[in-house]
């Protein structure tokens, strides 16, 4: 993506799966995902893709990153978790891209597996990628979720979301 032009090489720290970094008392691990890299034509698979989770004294937080659905969630629960919070990539996906984007029910399941209390769905509601309609993704996340008891906040895109204070709305309902 260019970083390394724009940002100093001090500044910049680069993770392989599983590595851990303590900043400022909260401890960051790079975790694993299923996906592709690259932004261009000649950079494809020269780094790794993940997630990533914070920990803190007060808090377990695990951010899944943009990829498809796999056994390595099970081993982030196992790892790291049990988690306060995720927020879980949801959208953007299609038959096609089932390897590299998770489909809302997939999303719950994985969120399952990392053992976490609360989920956050997160890379659907900024723009349509995919063929799926654009109230789609998160529809058919919370249904599921409602099904499999996992409780769920939603925030409007943009809204500051206070950990231990879940936002419980449907605020998509109304729009286009």
């Amino acid at each position: 993506m260019g970083t390394k032009r724009k940002i100093p090489s001090s500044q910049i720290t680069e993770f392989v799966w599983w590595q851990e970094l303590d900043f400022d008392g909260v401890k960051i691990t790079y975790t694993p995902s299923r996906h592709f890299t690259g932004r261009g034509p000649f950079d494809r698979q020269q780094t790794l893709w993940g997630g990533w989770v914070f920990k803190s004294p007060a808090h377990n937080i695990f951010w899944s990153g943009d990829g498809g659905y796999g056994e390595h969630f099970k081993e982030i629960g196992k790892r790291l978790g049990p988690f306060d919070h995720a927020f879980m990539e949801n959208g953007q996906y299609n038959e096609l891209w089932r390897q590299i984007h998770l489909h809302p029910e997939e999303n719950v399941q994985a969120a399952l597996d990392v053992n976490v209390k609360v989920a956050t769905p997160v890379h659907w509601g900024g723009f349509v990628l995919a063929l799926h309609p654009w109230k789609e993704p998160i529809e058919r996340f919370t249904t599921e979720a409602k099904n499999k008891n996992l409780a769920v906040s939603t925030p409007r895109i943009g809204e500051i979301q206070e950990l231990g204070k879940e936002v419980d709305s449907d605020w998509w309902s109304g729009l286009a």
